[in-house]
């Protein structure tokens, strides 16, 4: 899934250029790229579907030149995860209806891709023996309250996964209280927003749940894979309903299982969450460009990786950030305030 418009990595990130199309990590490899990367081995790249917004057609191509174009499937505007995935599953449906799906976001981050890929893989062994929906919940590390939660049964594991427990309920983003309590009950874990299963389940489950976008991505299986696909899709696509694959079908199905994974994720959806998963000098500074001094400094998130040298002095708690001839210097405290810096609000 790739067509969200995130900018909350201001001046980075963009409308027009979103973080999952930029180098957040500073390693020569947009967060896409990586996304694509840690499937190797999984996935063979004919075997990668990507969504994206019909304006980021040619950023993805560009940066995924060995997925088939075929292989990019284009809304004509935003519907939210359920109808992306809905359209992608039938589409992939048409091509072989046997397969089994990873539904991955394209702008989180993975540190321990071998074990990423071990659960994945399990998963996705799971999901083709059976009839589940697989979450990957993982271990939350602190009571984050930006994240939704996953209550598991821990109890009574799969019978023929140990690994995988069936989810009771998923939680809502939580207040700092109740994230406190639910990391203190070990039963809890963080939705990552990636889901396996199969073809046929994920059809089954929408027609069952959701038969109203069942119907219209059923009743595109003759055009898919053909030149009538697209305008089918630009008519279609904007009748969809406006909601979410969590709300249409996880907190609905009755065979849904969850594996607690720890592999080093973040959805990386702010500045701060950039800076705790980042490598830190003795001073908490993370440092993310090719000539950064920093002096008397602590505790800060330096990007600026097109500047020939940058020198800082005095800083406790900031972003210093800069792309395409904007500097942004901002309190890692106050970096709710991006979207109007990046408005051009006062």
């Amino acid at each position: 899934m790739a067509g969200g418009i995130g900018s909350r990595f201001w001046p980075m990130s963009t409308p027009e250029c979103p973080k999952q199309f930029v180098d957040v990590l500073g390693c020569g490899r947009t967060l896409l790229q990586l996304t694509i990367d840690r499937f190797k081995g999984i996935v063979p790249a004919e075997n990668v579907w990507i969504v994206t917004s019909a304006s980021y057609a040619e950023i993805v191509k560009e940066q995924l030149p060995d997925v088939p174009v075929s292989n990019i499937l284009l809304e004509p505007c935003r519907r939210n995860t359920a109808p992306c995935v809905a359209y992608v599953s039938w589409r992939i449906k048409k091509v072989n209806p046997k397969a089994n799906i990873v539904v991955s976001p394209s702008d989180h981050i993975v540190m321990d891709v071998a074990e990423f890929q071990r659960v994945v893989s399990s998963s996705l062994l799971f999901a083709g023996e059976t009839d589940a929906i697989i979450t990957l919940g993982m271990k939350p590390t602190r009571p984050e309250t930006g994240y939704g939660y996953i209550q598991a049964d821990l109890s009574v594991p799969s019978a023929s996964n140990k690994e995988l427990f069936p989810v009771d309920r998923f939680r809502e983003k939580p207040d700092l209280a109740t994230a406190k309590e639910y990391v203190a009950q070990n039963n809890f874990f963080w939705n990552s927003g990636l889901f396996i299963w199969s073809v046929k389940t994920i059809v089954n489950a929408f027609r069952i749940y959701e038969p109203s976008l069942a119907e219209i991505f059923e009743s595109m299986m003759p055009v898919y894979g053909t030149e009538k696909e697209q305008e089918a899709i630009n008519e279609k696509f904007p009748t969809c309903e406006n909601i979410s694959v969590d709300y249409a079908i996880l907190e609905k199905a009755e065979e849904i299982f969850v594996f607690p994974a720890s592999f080093g994720w973040s959805d990386l959806g702010t500045w701060g969450s950039l800076h705790e998963n980042s490598e830190k000098d003795l001073y908490g500074n993370a440092l993310i460009g090719q000539s950064i001094d920093v002096y008397e400094t602590s505790n800060c998130i330096i990007h600026t990786v097109h500047e020939k040298r940058v020198v800082v002095q005095g800083l406790n708690g900031y972003i210093v950030a800069e792309e395409n001839g904007t500097l942004l210097i901002c309190k890692l405290s106050e970096e709710q305030r991006i979207k109007q810096f990046s408005a051009g609000e006062k």
